[in-house]
């Protein structure tokens, strides 16, 4: 743009020798908050932000209003039984926040048990916790971030008499669990560097200072919380690192006991604990590197009494379960897509509860609160259908269709969606989704918009995309498509592992041949591709972009891990030292030099880059401020092109960004109008 300059940071030298290798880091001194020129560094940007967005105002106001009359204002989810109370959540029109309700079941009545439009108030961001409501029916601990810190101060609440007390935990993540006699709580609270490793005791109506230790993490690699059995009989606390848990339960009804351990960590083995009477239900990958289901008695605990009951299979991911009286329910994942199983306790049988679509998300809803019922809650959609809330009948096997969300105007008639497969630089095969709107030409003509992820384990659900609108994109004849790159879990434990340590590289690759098919198969136009990622996601983005700049020609990088070599040797960031299990320690010589070799800081170059989009959040505890910000800096110095970098910093959010269901649209619509003005889908 006429007479706007791009920021320029200032080069303060800063020589690091590792393994005999030297880096030297201009942009070093940015992760200090306190130097003089940060801060007007991040404002510059900003302002230099701004100015690039001033021209696509009215564009982005109008996509703005586009997303955000697709929306229901006023909503509320299905009733969920608990107890004397069905609880659900309620929008009003023209509010940012939920209002959380319960309805008694013998009299009808409603009351408001929480409302985050209130807490919200006046401040910039909002988060809640987990409100939990004691067995009492009227004592409820909630927590609240205001700055996007992630860490939460827990607030008491009274429901018969509607009072709040004046009583504070701070420093807390928000996980919780009531005892059975509902005035015993216990909660975690956060080390220095944000890692959750404390669990204290606390009475109600007591002074928080008072409250007893009752557990310590002191691996820097395992975090922890702490939680109610869903048949609420036991109270867990979860270690977990990224490759190795270990689980101390306690009998709700002896709050003031002594936690077991009902299996010591083990490095390696993974396992997670639900109850049904006095057996302990566990899914875990001993023996079973996709997981198998194992039982044993409370009494008994440890690994060599653990029976098989499911047994592993190298083509089904077995994941979370549900414990209920007479059914065990399990999420699944076969050939890249998910499915439900169930088992049935008495008769010793299961089965599968499999759906049509060639792409689809399905799993178990967090609103199963009743362990007596024959009947489960089960979240579905698809990339162009709307979430719906099933209930399904463990025994009968039948569905009853509780809800289908209403989004204004979009008929999944007039969409396509189709699953393929994209071949890797080794012939392995790469689940890619693609979705476009029905008579789209699929000449090579089209823009296109691809989208990311590929690390921890993580997978990106083929679900319909409720808070990033991409139908925003294809309605105006985008094609949109969503890759599955190695580090995800979609295929398998095997897919994870061959996305990780000294093969993080493939996730890179797998990505680029996600492009790469988008091109060949004529869905999108040589030079009109965008691609976005988040966090690892920015990671991805910024590795290919070194990789192969040619192939994209805009690429939106949200909160994005870039600065890896940097973050990794910092073991007083919350993360660090937990991932030493997804990335390697740089400390050893062999992760050090293959960090390097893909780390995106450091393999900017002197070369044509894409047009850039990023974000971050100055209050991010996950992905700091600096890595985004020393990134853009590097790529301002040494970039070939005249193609546009703007960088913005959410000064008062975290991770996630703004709060709020209308706020974030107008950020979404940001990236979106620069995008579409980028790929020339738009010409104002």
């Amino acid at each position: 743009m006429k007479n706007v300059q791009a920021p320029v940071a200032s080069k303060y030298p800063r020589k690091m020798t590792h393994h005999k290798d030297t880096i030297i880091d201009n942009y070093f001194w940015m992760r200090n908050k306190d130097h003089p020129e940060t801060m007007p560094y991040l404002h510059a940007e900003n302002k230099y932000f701004e100015a690039h967005m001033r021209p696509l105002q009215t564009l982005k106001n109008k996509l703005y209003k586009e997303m955000r009359s697709k929306i229901k204002e006023v909503d509320s989810s299905v009733p969920a039984s608990d107890g004397p109370y069905l609880y659900f959540t309620r929008f009003k029109k023209g509010f940012q926040y939920s209002q959380h309700v319960r309805t008694a079941k013998d009299t009808g009545k409603e009351e408001v048990i929480l409302d985050g439009n209130v807490l919200a108030k006046g401040k910039k961001y909002f988060s809640l916790s987990n409100l939990d409501i004691a067995p009492n029916d009227f004592s409820m601990v909630y927590g609240v971030d205001f700055d996007g810190s992630e860490k939460y101060t827990l607030h008491f609440k009274n429901l018969k008499t509607g009072k709040t007390s004046p009583t504070r935990i701070a420093n807390s993540n928000g996980s919780v669990a009531w005892a059975k006699d509902s005035e015993t709580l216990f909660y975690v609270v956060l080390d220095k560097s944000l890692r959750p490793y404390r669990v204290y005791r606390h009475t109600v109506g007591t002074d928080p200072k008072k409250d007893i230790l009752v557990y310590e993490e002191k691996d820097p690699q395992q975090f922890i919380s702490v939680d109610t059995s869903s048949s609420k009989e036991f109270i867990y606390i979860h270690s977990g690192g990224k490759i190795t848990d270990e689980v101390w339960f306690l009998r709700s009804d002896d709050p003031k006991g002594t936690f077991k351990c009902v299996q010591p960590r083990i490095e390696g083995l993974e396992y997670q604990v639900q109850d049904r009477y006095n057996e302990f239900w566990i899914i875990t990958n001993h023996k079973a590197k996709n997981f198998q289901l194992v039982k044993t008695s409370v009494n008994t605990p440890g690994l060599k009494n653990w029976k098989p009951v499911l047994k592993g299979s190298k083509d089904i991911l077995r994941g979370s379960h549900l414990v209920l009286d007479a059914h065990i329910v399990i999420n699944e994942k076969q050939n890249g897509l998910p499915q439900i199983r169930v088992y049935d306790i008495k008769k010793q049988k299961d089965h599968v509860v499999k759906f049509k679509d060639e792409a689809y998300a399905v799993g178990i809803s967090g609103a199963n609160f009743e362990f007596r019922t024959a009947v489960v809650r089960m979240d579905y959609s698809s990339p162009i259908t709307p979430n719906s809330v099933f209930e399904y009948d463990l025994n009968a096997r039948t569905f009853k269709t509780l809800k289908v969300k209403e989004v204004k105007g979009h008929k999944p008639a007039n969409y396509v969606c189709k699953r393929v497969w994209a071949l890797s630089h080794d012939k392995t095969k790469v689940p890619l989704t693609i979705v476009y709107k029905k008579g789209t030409k699929l000449n090579g003509s089209a823009a296109g918009y691809l989208y990311g992820y590929g690390s921890y384990g993580a997978s990106i659900p083929d679900a319909f995309p409720a808070s990033r609108d991409v139908f925003t994109l294809i309605d105006r004849g985008m094609v949109y498509a969503l890759a599955h790159p190695r580090g995800g879990s979609e295929m398998g434990r095997h897919w994870y592992e061959d996305g990780k340590f000294l093969k993080k590289k493939n996730t890179f690759k797998d990505f680029i041949a996600c492009a790469d098919y988008l091109i060949q198969k004529k869905y999108v136009a040589p030079g009109r591709l965008a691609a976005c990622g988040g966090s690892a996601g920015g990671m991805l983005m910024g590795a290919c972009m070194n990789m192969r700049p040619e192939l994209f020609t805009v690429v939106a990088a949200h909160v994005p891990f870039v600065d890896v070599l940097n973050t990794m040797f910092d073991k007083d960031l919350p993360l660090t030292q937990t991932e030493y299990k997804e990335w390697g320690n740089p400390e050893e010589k062999k992760y050090y030099h293959y960090m390097k070799s893909y780390s995106p800081y450091d393999n900017v170059e002197a070369k044509a880059y894409p047009h850039m989009f990023v974000t971050c959040g100055l209050n991010d505890p996950r992905v700091t401020y600096w890595e985004p910000a020393k990134w853009v800096a590097k790529l301002r110095e040494l970039k070939t092109d005249n193609n546009t970098v703007i960088f913005k910093t959410n000064m008062g959010a975290g991770h996630f960004g703004k709060s709020g269901r209308f706020e974030h649209l107008w950020e979404q619509a940001e990236e979106y109008a620069f995008v579409m003005k980028i790929l020339k889908v738009v010409k104002n």
